[in-house]
């Protein structure tokens, strides 16, 4: 399974990025997906997370602001970043829990960085 990401750079605060990400490979089904992110010296931290169902779980630090949303047909999914504040400054994972043969396990893209200048 393999997850490729797009959409990072760079942008000033009160900008806007769309990161991407598609689920390919081996796959019987995607049971969730969405973004963590990690800033320098700090873990790694839930952004946005949407199940299978449609539900959603974001951070309290970017409700109102981003917004995830997935395409089940092409096994992708997306994240809509508005008002970027610097605080926002990381490098992004996409991540995808997936049921296949092997199981249902977690699976993670290489991270993409996301740099809010102010």
């Amino acid at each position: 399974v393999q997850l490729q990401a797009s959409g990072g750079g760079l942008v000033q605060a009160g900008g806007s990025l769309r990161l991407s990400c598609t689920t390919s490979g081996s796959i019987h089904s995607i049971n969730a997906m969405g973004w963590y992110r990690q800033a320098p010296g700090k873990q790694r931290e839930l952004v946005a997370v949407v199940n299978s169902g449609g539900n959603i779980n974001y951070a309290d630090s970017v409700k109102g602001r981003f917004t995830i949303s997935r395409d089940n047909a092409k096994n992708t999914v997306y994240l809509q970043m508005n008002i970027l504040k610097p605080e926002d400054t990381a490098v992004y994972y996409c991540y995808a829990f997936v049921t296949n043969f092997r199981g249902s396990l977690d699976y993670w893209g290489k991270g993409t960085q996301v740099t809010v200048s102010s």
